[in-house]
């Protein structure tokens, strides 16, 4: 089965918690002397944490290659359009805890988190 998100064009395991987070982005929005807000919403963007659990040495640094670049394209199921889309995003700060060596000399890593938000 294919992952349920692809970073340029290729499949990456599939992270577990997934979730899209449709984000306003104001400019200057400000209230009035009556209390009420008046925005200045300039777009609406996407923002996904993305979690994993246990990965190969392999499937950590496949993710990592894909997602180095200051822009990227992720496809993933956006809930809002009903289909999947594929937009330009970038990643925010990595982190991936080590689990433990293997004696062959590999690594296994307890899991990990990043956040990718539309370019």
């Amino acid at each position: 089965m294919a992952s349920i998100i692809q970073f340029n064009g290729e499949d990456v395991a599939s992270p577990l918690p997934f979730q899209v987070i449709i984000s306003d982005q104001d400019q200057n929005s400000d209230s009035d002397s009556n209390g009420t807000l008046h925005r200045n919403r300039v777009c609406t963007k996407r923002k996904i944490p993305l979690e994993w659990g246990p990965l190969t040495w392999d499937e950590i640094s496949k993710i990592l290659t894909l997602t180095e670049d200051i822009y990227f394209n992720c496809r993933y199921p956006d809930p809002k359009t009903k289909r999947f889309e594929t937009k330009s995003f970038y990643v925010g700060d990595r982190t991936a805890p080590v689990c433990n060596a293997q004696d062959n000399g590999s690594v296994m890593w307890e899991g990990l988190t990043m956040d990718i938000v539309e370019r």
